[in-house]
C-alpha cells in the first residue's frame, strides 16, 4: 500500500487567546468557552494549553475525571495540591502527571514573585474508571538537547512520567542545522508545537508557537533552521472513535 501522509499547519496566531489578567492563554483545541466543532481533538490528544499564571494567583480547587493531565513547566514554578494528599511544587524542567480516573480535585497557584510559563496536556486513557494517581519527575535540559526525549508516556519507556494512554511526550532542543527523524507507524499521528526558533517538518516551516498535526505512515524528518525547542506529541489517530460521517448526515432511508 502507499504511504500516507498529510500535514496541516496551524500558525501562532490562529491559536485561541483568552486574557484574563492573572492568566494569560492560547487554547490550541476546544476548552472552556471557545468552542470548534472541528477543533475538538487529535487523535487521543484533547488539550494543550499554553499558560501564563501570574505572581500571587493561581487555580482554586476544582474538579477533573477520566482524562490524563500532564503539566510541563518551562519557566518558573507552580505550587500543586490535591485530594490524594499530594503538595508539590512543580518548576521548570519537571513534569507532572494527574491520572484523573473516576475523579479528584486540585489547585495550582503561583506562588512565587514572578509569572510561571507551562503546558498543560489532556489526553484520554484507554481504559475508563481508572483509580486516580499521581506521577512527577525532573529532567534537565542537557537531556534533550539534540535529541527526541520521551518525559510522559504510556508506552513503556523508563525513567519517564507514566500515564494511561498509548501515546507518548517527547521534548527537544535543536541547534541550528541539526537534523532529526521520528518514525511513525501506521494508525499514528503526530502533533508537534514550536515553543522558539524554525523547525522544518518534511520540508514544511514552523515558527515560533506554531504547531504541526502530522499523519504519515513514514519517518518524520526535523531540521533546525536556526535554534529550536518544541514539543512532539505521538499519538494513536483514534479514526474510529465516534460517527460516521453518514451517520452525522442523517436522513431518512
Amino acid at each position: 500500500m502507499p504511504e500516507i501522509e498529510s500535514i496541516d499547519i496551524i500558525r501562532a496566531d490562529g491559536r485561541h487567546f483568552s486574557d484574563y489578567g492573572w492568566l494569560k492563554t492560547y487554547w490550541l483545541f476546544s476548552f472552556a468557552s471557545y468552542y470548534d466543532p472541528h477543533n475538538i481533538q487529535y487523535g487521543a490528544l484533547r488539550v494543550f494549553n499554553d499558560d501564563v499564571v501570574a505572581p500571587g494567583t493561581g487555580f482554586p480547587t476544582h474538579p477533573h475525571e477520566e482524562m490524563e493531565i500532564i503539566t510541563i513547566v518551562l519557566d518558573g514554578e507552580m505550587t500543586h495540591q490535591d485530594s490524594m494528599g499530594n503538595q508539590t511544587v512543580i518548576k521548570a524542567g519537571d513534569v507532572q502527571r494527574m491520572s484523573a480516573g473516576t475523579g479528584l480535585t486540585h489547585s495550582e497557584y503561583n506562588l512565587a514573585d514572578r509569572p510561571v510559563h507551562f503546558y498543560q496536556i489532556w489526553l484520554f486513557p484507554d481504559v475508563p474508571g481508572l483509580v486516580p494517581s499521581y506521577d512527577q519527575r525532573t529532567f534537565s535540559a542537557d537531556q534533550w538537547r539534540n535529541r527526541l526525549l520521551p518525559v510522559a508516556s504510556g508506552q513503556g519507556f523508563d525513567d519517564v512520567v507514566s500515564f494511561n494512554t498509548d501515546a507518548t511526550i517527547y521534548r527537544g532542543q535543536m541547534d541550528a542545522g541539526t537534523k532529526l527523524n521520528f518514525a511513525s507507524a501506521a494508525g499514528r499521528r503526530a502533533f508537534v508545537y514550536l515553543t522558539r526558533g524554525e523547525v522544518r517538518v518534511d520540508g514544511l516551516s514552523l515558527y515560533r508557537e506554531d504547531q504541526a498535526r502530522v499523519d504519515t505512515e513514514r519517518s518524520l524528518a526535523l531540521e533546525a533552521e536556526s535554534d529550536a525547542e518544541f514539543i512532539l506529541i505521538d499519538v494513536p489517530s483514534c479514526k474510529g472513535w465516534g460517527y460516521s460521517d453518514k451517520t452525522l448526515r442523517g436522513g431518512r432511508k
